[in-house]
This record gives structure tokens, sequence and C-alpha cells, in this order.
């Protein structure tokens, strides 16, 4: 297992510190110029979009579809998950409270890339026996002809399935068995985390049987839900150490610049690593570039794709500079950023400064909701690839392997997991940048003919 953390540190070293920064964050200053400002001209329809189809009741859609806030509690339940607790503690660990400013930076550029993205997925969506689907693979296709977009196609299904079917559902299952170990160790109960595992792949199991509407029905009533107990929770939190907040906000913003102003020099952080794991932490919380949330984006029954682009981009809002903010300022201003903790651990140790026995469990309980929703999506995602690639049978054969990774995550070490996620969240990248570029005009011809009226 050494061996292997050695040779995928090395990998995404080489993939993260240059190649992917710039392709990330250029795509997103690009559409963020080329759209101009699209994420702050357009916010508050965007929002009057998401919370205008707001709606517990579990409406229908048309046979293979969502409605409007389906799609988007469907996104939001794969962007809010393990990353906005796990993540934000990691990335404050391996970059400094510094990654958080670039958190922030690629999250704001990120909300122009995940428009083009949405729209593109609204724009290329097609039917097909089991009703109306798209995503990446199809907007890749339109934007490279011939034998070229088929391989880039194929490439993209294949690191998907990879990179959230598998890898990226590991991470989700070790982080809420790690959550759910140190709430039984800290009371002297020994708990195996293979036991959440299997029951974690139990009740997936069940829900992945149900197909896109037992899903979809599932995450428009557990999003908001999980999302309202977090930020109520985190508030008050923040609340009681209120006094703490600006000089969290100094580490932020001197540690991107300065990190060993704020961290020491003892621990090596640089600038490079401050926006290596700013970047990378950010890609995996908010997803916008890696191609994932477009699946949903593709099947709700929007007016246009204009529309459907701004309820993304909020989407990437709520995620980042809500949800996983309240996670780093629960962090930061409670003081536990040096005390040994690591992953969602650290986060279990700042509620339970305010909270005291009942803040591990707190936190628990959250991931539990936040990483099972987000394993519900990724399958949902793979799924569609699965079946691109093998047809119908082979993505039966994909669910089952999901619940197998399921499983093996929740028992494997937690830097190994989050080192595999990250390679394979960066190979995917590639080719859904690639079509985003190739289809800029195609992009900027939707906004102006919504920009018109």
């Amino acid at each position: 297992m050494e061996a292997l953390l050695n040779l995928v540190k090395d990998a995404n070293s080489w993939l993260w510190n240059v190649l992917l920064i710039v392709i990330l964050c250029g795509t997103g200053i690009y559409y963020t110029f080329r759209l101009k400002f699209i994420q702050v001209r357009r916010f508050a329809e965007g929002c009057r979009l998401v919370f205008g189809h707001f709606s517990l009741k579990g409406k229908k859609g048309e046979k293979g579809e969502m409605t409007p806030f389906q799609s988007i509690a469907t996104a939001i339940a794969a962007q809010v998950g393990t990353g906005n607790l796990a993540g934000a503690a990691t990335a404050l660990l391996g970059g400094g409270p510094g990654a958080i400013f670039w958190m922030w930076v690629s999250a704001f550029f990120g909300m122009a890339t995940i428009y083009a993205e949405a729209s593109m997925a609204q724009e290329y969506k097609t039917t097909d026996a089991d009703g109306v689907t798209g995503g990446p693979i199809y907007y890749i296709r339109a934007a490279f002809k011939g034998a070229f977009g088929k391989v880039l196609a194929v490439l993209f299904a294949v690191f998907i399935v990879l990179a959230l079917g598998f890898m990226g559902n590991m991470v989700q299952s070790n982080s809420i068995g790690a959550a759910f170990s140190e709430v039984f160790a800290s009371r002297g109960i020994p708990m195996n985390p293979i036991i959440i595992g299997v029951i974690l792949a139990v009740i997936a199991g069940f829900i992945f049987l149900g197909g896109t509407k037992r899903l979809a029905a599932v995450v428009e009533k557990l999003v908001p839900i999980m999302a309202g107990v977090y930020i109520v929770g985190a508030l008050i939190l923040i609340v009681m150490n209120i006094t703490a907040v600006p000089n969290a906000f100094r580490m932020i913003v001197v540690g991107a610049f300065q990190p060993k102003a704020v961290v020491g020099g003892a621990l090596g952080i640089t600038v490079r690593e401050a926006i290596r794991y700013g970047v990378a932490r950010g890609l995996f919380s908010n997803e916008a570039g890696m191609g994932s949330t477009p699946h949903a984006h593709a099947r709700a029954t929007a007016k246009n794709p204009h529309e459907q682009g701004l309820s993304a981009m909020i989407s990437v809002f709520i995620d980042t500079f809500i949800i996983l903010n309240l996670t780093v300022f629960s962090i930061l201003s409670t003081g536990v950023l040096d005390s040994g903790k690591t992953g969602v651990a650290l986060a279990q140790a700042a509620f339970s400064t305010g909270f005291g026995s009942f803040g591990d469990i707190f936190v628990a309980i959250c991931l539990l909701f936040f990483a099972f929703s987000t394993i519900l999506s990724w399958h949902f995602f793979g799924e569609i690839n699965a079946k691109f690639l093998f047809g119908k049978a082979g993505a039966k054969i994909y669910s089952v392997i999901v619940l197998f990774f399921i499983i093996l995550g929740s028992t494997l070490k937690v830097e190994l997991v989050w080192e595999l996620a990250d390679f394979f969240n960066g190979l995917m990248v590639i080719p859904n940048l690639l079509a985003l570029w190739a289809l800029s005009g195609v992009v900027s011809k939707v906004l102006k003919q919504y920009d018109k009226k």
C-alpha cells in the first residue's frame, strides 16, 4: 500500500501542481470574461430560478427526466459531500489556511465554467430507451466530430466511472466510517469501519435498484434538510467563537501568499502547495469543470439551456461559499487546526469544543447524509457512462462493483483514498474542458439569445 501511495502522490504532483491548475482556472477565467462576469450580473436571477422551484413533494418529470428542483438537488447532493467536511479539513492541513483563499478564487471562476457545462448538457441532451439522458459524452462528440470525438468521449466515460463510481465513492464511505469510528472510540466502544461500509452498501443498493425516480425522490428531500441542519449547527458554533473570526480571515488571506507567516516554516507549506490543495479540494467539493453534474442538468425539464446554466452556477455558490466555508471557519475559529487530528476527525474536534460530547455525533450524522447523498448521485453519473460503454447489462455490473468499493473504501487509509480520488478526478477534467473550449462559441450564443430578452 505504501508503494501505491507514493506512486499516486508522484502522479498527482505532476497533474495538479501545473497542468490542472492552469486549465481549470484558465477555463474559468476565459468564460468569466467571454460571458461578461455572468456569475455576478446574473446571480440574482439564478437564485430566483433555484429557490423558486423549491419542493419536497416529489413531483414527477417525464420518462427519464427530473423536475428543475430535482436536478439541482441531485447536482448539489453530488457537490455537498465529504469535500465539505473532510475535504475542507485536508485542504487546511495540506495547504494551510491559505488554501481556502485559492478555493474561493477557483470557485468564483468555476461558476462561469459550470454555466457552460450545464447549458451544453441541455443543448445536446438526447433520448434513449429509458428516456432523456445527456452529459459530457454527448457534448464532447458534438464538439469533436469523427474518431477523435468518439475516443475522447470513451476516455471521459472510463475516467468518470473510475473517478466517481469507484474511487470517489470510496472517499465517501471512508469518511463516514472514520466519523462513526471516532464517535464510538471516544466512548470506549470498538467499532470496525467495515460494518458501516456494509450497512451503507445495503441501503445504497436498494436505492440504486429504483433508478432515476427513486434517486430524485430521495435527494430532493435529503438535500434541503441536511444542508439546513448543518448550516444552523455551524452558525451557532461560529457565533460562539465570533471574536476569533477576524483572525481566521487574516490567516486565510495572509496564508494564500505567505503560508509560513501563518503555519510556520516547519511544515514546509509553500504558495504552490496552498494553490494545489485549494484548487484540488475545491474541485472535489464543487465539481465545476469536472464534468459530473452535467448529467443531472441534462435531465432537467428546464425552459432553456440558459436557465439551467444559471441554476448550476448557484449550486457552486451554495457548496463552496456557504457550506464549505462554514466548516472552514468552524475549524479556524475554534483553534483545533493544530490538534493533530486529520480528515473528518478535525471537524469533529471543532464541533466538540462548542457542543461537548454531542459535537462529534453531530458531525458524524451530517457527514452520513452529505456523503450518502453524494454516493447516490455519483453512482447515477457513473451509471450513465457505464451504459454508454457497456450497455444495460454492463451498467448493472457497474452498480454491483460500486457497492464493493463502498465497502472497501471504509477500510482503507484516508490518505491513499484521497490521493486516488484526486488522480482520477484530474483525468476526467481534461476531455471535459477540451470540449468546453471547443464549444465556447455555442455557449456564448446561448447567453446572447437571452441577454437580448
